[in-house]
């Protein structure tokens, strides 16, 4: 059975209800997948609860090199720093990486206005995102910018 990780922020209301639209896109789509996400784990993941950052770091380490494939969530004002970790672990063990990035800003990258505004200091109408962590990803996968694009493209790993 192929399993995915899906990596993604997971702290306030807004991304955990993302999150679990985004995955239930995906179990609809691929009902026999096991995605793994962690915010379901209640034994790690309940912040009203306890748990360390050793044991964490552990079953999440452990589900992800479980794993078949990645799905990453790269939006925000930047990377998720925990994703961008399970983004590093993913790579160096060899699982394939989508990751999905649907900032707006990134609209109209052939538009000579917003071409001319980067040379003015401080008036770059694109979003900045790492591109290291870009980097793995495009190494060891692909990045899209829509869901329709994220199912299409989960069906040529699995």
């Amino acid at each position: 059975m192929t399993k995915i990780y899906f990596a993604s922020p997971l702290f306030s209301e807004m991304e955990q209800q993302y999150n679990r639209y985004v995955v239930s896109l995906i179990r609809q789509q691929f009902p026999t997948l096991d995605i793994y996400l962690p915010q379901e784990q209640a034994d790690i993941n309940d912040k009203s609860a306890y748990a360390d950052s050793k044991l964490i770091a552990k079953v999440d380490t452990e589900q992800l090199l479980s794993s078949n494939i990645m799905v990453a969530v790269l939006d925000g004002a930047s990377i998720d720093v925990g994703v961008a970790s399970e983004i590093g672990v993913a790579y160096q063990a060899g699982i394939p990486i989508i990751a999905l990035y649907t900032d707006s800003r990134q609209q109209g990258a052939i538009n000579q206005q917003k071409l001319d505004a980067l040379q003015d200091i401080a008036e770059s109408q694109f979003s900045y995102i790492n591109l290291y962590t870009v980097g793995l990803v495009k190494l060891n996968g692909k990045v899209v910018d829509t869901t329709e694009k994220l199912l299409n493209t989960l069906k040529d790993y699995i």
